[in-house]
């Protein structure tokens, strides 16, 4: 078992920075890609960005390619999500996940075992 908590969440305007982190407590953190996703109202949940267990691998959504950085330090079992230039589209719940398979990192949320309770980010125009 794995149990995720989200923070850093807030509101900001448009062309800030935010650093989401998700702590990680139960089984062993390097064990897990960890990815992060996001839910806006009214939309389906989408995939913002993922990481391989040992950090070496990254894929994000083109949206955030050159804008968010997903990291990990495995010796604080913590992923974080950097977040810069965001725009009002940005705003969604933001979710991390943790993915304990024998695979590359995954952009589909479906198939991830843990899932963490969100953090809201609000960008304002």
């Amino acid at each position: 078992q794995v149990q995720l908590v989200e923070s850093g969440g807030g509101l900001v305007q448009a062309g800030g920075s935010l650093r989401l982190s998700c702590a990680a407590s139960g089984r062993t953190f390097t064990s897990y890609n960890m990815g992060w996703f996001r839910q806006a109202p009214g939309k389906e949940r989408e995939f913002v960005a993922t990481i391989s267990k040992r950090g070496t691998m990254t894929y994000y959504t083109d949206s955030a390619k050159g804008r968010f950085t997903i990291s990990r330090d495995n010796a604080k079992n913590t992923v974080y999500l950097q977040m810069n230039s965001l725009r009002p589209e940005d705003t969604a719940v933001y979710y991390c996940a943790a993915d304990g398979k024998l695979r590359p990192p995954q952009r589909i949320g479906v198939g991830y075992d843990y899932w963490g309770q969100g953090t809201q980010v609000t960008v304002s125009s």
